[in-house]
C-alpha cells in the first residue's frame, strides 16, 4: 500500500495551483520542494504580470490555460485578499516598419478572443506621454499580482484541505512499479516514500527528475533549456501608468516596463541562453538595456538604470528555434500509469497556474492509476 495517494514534485505557483486543485477534489497530496522556501526559483523572479492571452498562437495550450487561468486568478486574488492591479498595458510600435507586425499582433488578440483597443501614434501619447510610438495596442485586461502572496494563498488553500508542503525535500531518484511509484527523497540518507500518483512541476528540474524516474522511457522526456533573463530598476521617478511593452522578437516579448504594486519601474527581461542555473546580473548589460529602452522612451535619463535580479525560463526550443507551447504529458503520451509531466512552463505560466492546476486534475481523473 501507496504511503501517500498523490506526490506533486515542485512548490512553484504551478506545483502549489495543482496540489490546491487535487486537495480541493478530496486526494490525498504530498507537495516536496528541493529549496527551503516555495516559488524560489521561476516563480519568484518573474515581472509579475497577469497576461492578457494576446501573443499565443491561437488554440495553443498557451493562449486557452491563460485566457481561462486570467479570469480564474483576478477571482481568485479578489476572493483571497491577494495584492494585484489590473493596471493595462501598451503594446507599441516604435517606427513605421513595425505597424504590419502590430496588425498582426491585433488580429492574434482578436482570434484568442481578447480585448483590445488599436490606437493612434496621438491616443498614444494621451496616455502615456513619455513614450514615443507611431501607434499602439491597450491591453484593459493584462494586470499585476504579488507573487509570492499568491503562492502562499494556494499553499493556505491546499493546506487547509489536507496537503502537506514538504520543504528541503528533493527527489534523488525514484522507479515506476505496477502499483505506485518509489521515491528516494532527502540528502545523505534519503527516504522513502511510495504514491500511486506523480507530478512532475519542477520547472527548471523537470527533465532531470524524469530522467531520475526508472521506467520512463527515455524518447518520451524533451530536452530543456536554460534562457536566462535580466531585469533593472529605475533610479528616480518613473512616468508611466501601466506597463509599457516593445514589439515581440522571436524568443521574448522585449525589455518592458513593468510596474510593481507601490509603483516602482522595472525593465526586461533580456535573454541569455546558459547551460546551468545561475542567477547573477552583469551590471554591464544595462547599455543594451538603455539602448532598447530608449526606443520607446527617449527621455530614460543617464545612468539611471541599476541590476535589478535575474530569472531562469525553462525553455523547450534551442536558440534560433520557434517558440515551444506548454507540454503536459499524460500516460496517453508516455505510457507511465499515474505520471503527469510538465515541461517548459514559462510565461504565461503564473498568469495559467490555476487552469493548469485543472487540467491536471482532470488528467488524473480520467483514468490515471489511482483516478
Amino acid at each position: 500500500m501507496a504511503d501517500t495517494e498523490c506526490v506533486v514534485v515542485g512548490a512553484g505557483a504551478v506545483g502549489l495551483a495543482i496540489a490546491r486543485a487535487l486537495a480541493l477534489a478530496g486526494r490525498e497530496v504530498v507537495v516536496l520542494e528541493a529549496g527551503d522556501r516555495i516559488g524560489s526559483e521561476t516563480s519568484s523572479r518573474s515581472s509579475e504580470v497577469i497576461h492578457a492571452g494576446l501573443y499565443y498562437p491561437t488554440g495553443s495550450l498557451k493562449h486557452r490555460l491563460c485566457v481561462t487561468g486570467r479570469e480564474q486568478l483576478y477571482r481568485f486574488c479578489a476572493e483571497n485578499g491577494v495584492p494585484h492591479k489590473k493596471l493595462g498595458k501598451l503594446v507599441v510600435a516604435s517606427e513605421e516598419a513595425q505597424r504590419p507586425d502590430l496588425a498582426k499582433l491585433a488580429a492574434t488578440a482578436d482570434r484568442n478572443g481578447v480585448q483590445i483597443v488599436p490606437l493612434t501614434a496621438g491616443e498614444v501619447h494621451a496616455l502615456e506621454p513619455a513614450v514615443r510610438a507611431v501607434a499602439g495596442l491597450l491591453s484593459p485586461e493584462t494586470g499585476i499580482v504579488d507573487s509570492h502572496a499568491l503562492m502562499l494563498a494556494y499553499q493556505g488553500e491546499a493546506e487547509a484541505h489536507g496537503a502537506v508542503v514538504a520543504l528541503r525535500s528533493p527527489v534523488v531518484r525514484g522507479k515506476t512499479g505496477p502499483e505506485e511509484f518509489v521515491l528516494e527523497v532527502g540528502g545523505d540518507e534519503p527516504a522513502r516514500l511510495s504514491c500511486r500518483v506523480l507530478v512532475n512541476a519542477a520547472g527548471l528540474g523537470a527533465e532531470t527528475l524524469s530522467r531520475a524516474i526508472a521506467g520512463i522511457k527515455a524518447e518520451a522526456i524533451p530536452r530543456i533549456r536554460f534562457a536566462r533573463g535580466v531585469y533593472f530598476t529605475l533610479r528616480g521617478p518613473q512616468p508611466f501608468g501601466r506597463l509599457i511593452y516593445p514589439m515581440p522578437d522571436a524568443a521574448t516579448l522585449g525589455v518592458h516596463v513593468t510596474l510593481d504594486l507601490a509603483g516602482r519601474a522595472r525593465f526586461g527581461p533580456d535573454i541569455e541562453w546558459i547551460e546551468r542555473i545561475d542567477y547573477a546580473v552583469d551590471p554591464g548589460r544595462a547599455a543594451q538595456f538603455a539602448a532598447a529602452i530608449r526606443s520607446y522612451w527617449p527621455g530614460l535619463p543617464e545612468d539611471a538604470l541599476e541590476p535589478g535580479y535575474a530569472g531562469i525560463r525553462p525553455k523547450l526550443q534551442a536558440p534560433g528555434e520557434p517558440a515551444r507551447d506548454f507540454l503536459i504529458q499524460g500516460p496517453q503520451h508516455h505510457g507511465v500509469p499515474g505520471y503527469v509531466a510538465l515541461y517548459g512552463i514559462e510565461s504565461p505560466g503564473l498568469t495559467s497556474s490555476l487552469a493548469i492546476g485543472e487540467m491536471v486534475r482532470e488528467i488524473i481523473a480520467c483514468g490515471v492509476r489511482g483516478g
